[in-house]
């Protein structure tokens, strides 16, 4: 299984939300890079990068960061969401090095938009579905729609995504226990790879997802935990890599 330590991105710094409210963040750093750096030499296989500012503004406000991370680590492939709302801004990032775009709230608005750039750039289309009660939310999770996490996980696999980024909003950031159950059963679903976001506290979530992995679930974004010191991430990661790869390659 692959663990994907977060580097959630506000104003220049590195931070972490509670629910994603912008107002209730805190501050790990000032310097993202070294932030990567450190994940990097803990055995970090892939990084996830939030542009936070972008997702609220609908539009890049970290880019430059976000080149600097991808070219200090180029062996290491990074996906980045928040504010890609349009062809031109994928480009631009998979221009820079990223390796895999995650497409959110435009992905639930305008579902031909990931159509199109699933045919345009196969391999490096990720979609984000953030959910509670099985209900998709989105404007960062400002709003929760009446769509079906799992019908929407299927009509996006259905367009040739790469992979679903399944987060449960109720639980990210609040240090209280990933949900392996709705995760696994979005994951038994569909046929595409799930990675897990939200809740993430400890070994013991990482060995139930780890557990879970056989169902599609590939991999697991852990962010305030590894910051806060609950999940030793180097730790973490050498059991992660115990487990069975299933039926995807990790790249």
């Amino acid at each position: 299984m692959l663990l994907i330590p977060a580097i959630d991105l506000k104003d220049g710094k590195c931070v972490r939300l509670r629910q994603g409210r912008m107002e209730d963040d805190t501050v790990f750093s000032d310097n993202p890079v070294e932030v990567a750096g450190r994940w990097v030499a803990a055995g970090a296989r892939r990084i996830h990068l939030v542009d936070l500012d972008g997702a609220f503004a609908g539009k890049p406000k970290n880019a430059d960061i976000i080149h600097q991370i991808v070219a200090a680590y180029p062996d290491v492939p990074v996906q980045i969401g928040g504010g890609i709302r349009d062809e031109e801004t994928v480009i631009a990032y998979l221009e820079a090095g990223v390796q895999y775009v995650i497409i959110g709230t435009k992905a639930v608005n305008d579902p031909h938009f990931v159509r199109d750039l699933a045919l345009a750039y196969p391999g490096h289309i990720i979609v984000g579905l953030d959910a509670k009660d099985g209900k998709v939310a989105v404007n960062g999770w400002s709003k929760l729609s009446r769509h079906d996490v799992i019908d929407m996980a299927k009509k996006f696999e259905s367009y040739g995504v790469e992979a679903i980024i399944y987060t449960d909003i109720s639980r990210d950031g609040m240090m209280n226990g990933v949900n392996v159950e709705a995760t696994a059963k979005l994951a038994a679903a569909i046929n595409i790879p799930v990675i897990a976001s939200g809740g993430i506290t400890n070994m013991d979530d990482v060995k139930a997802l780890a557990a879970a992995s056989e169902d599609g679930i590939m991999g697991a974004i852990t962010g305030r935990a590894i910051y806060e010191g609950t999940l030793d991430f180097a730790e973490a990661e050498k059991l992660a890599q115990s487990f069975p790869k299933g039926h995807y390659e990790l790249s």
